[in-house]
């Protein structure tokens, strides 16, 4: 099972779930059938449905927090955006100065920012990037990686959001 591939505009690809222990489960459920086969005693067509059922719960939910909780930057000049699930915020929206404090460590969220892409806290294993859009409203991004999410989004900005000065170069 494998999802498509990113759109070929897409700068940053952070995938909401993982397939680790869907297939640790199937290896496991495979050997206890293959066990089961074997042995007297034990039902090879018990083993099977229970294993259907269990793989079968695994796949939704690593399915559903793929679409939930992937987290894309891509696109090109005001086709630019950020994407969580289903919710998209353009990166014009987006307050580069405040995301760079962030990066500093000098801004932060308000109380009360709602999660982007629903719920109402974040994903296990999540950190929430505050990220303010110029109407002034804050959301947090859940994301795994969260300077490599700002680092993209500076990058895609339209309003050029990344610095263009060379590193290491000092103006007199």
């Amino acid at each position: 099972m494998t999802d498509p591939e990113p759109p070929a505009d897409a700068t940053y690809v952070e995938p909401g779930g993982s397939w680790r222990l869907f297939w640790l489960a199937a290896a496991v459920l495979g050997a206890l059938l293959v066990l089961a086969a074997l042995l007297p005693g034990l039902s090879a067509g018990v083993v099977a449905v229970v294993a259907g059922l269990v793989l079968g719960v695994l796949a939704a939910g690593t399915l559903s927090a793929r679409r939930a909780w992937t987290v894309r930057v891509g696109g090109r000049g005001s086709d630019a955006a950020l994407s969580v699930g289903r919710e998209r915020i353009p990166l014009a929206d987006v307050d580069a100065d405040h995301l760079r404090a962030v990066q500093a460590g000098t801004a932060g969220v308000d109380a009360g920012a709602p999660v982007l892409g629903g719920g109402w806290s974040l994903p296990r294993g999540r950190t929430g990037l505050p990220l303010r859009r110029t109407d002034g409203g804050t959301v947090l991004v859940p994301t795994r990686a969260p300077r490599a999410v700002t680092v993209a989004i500076l990058a895609g900005h339209p309003g050029g959001g990344a610095p263009t000065d060379p590193p290491g170069r000092v103006e007199p």
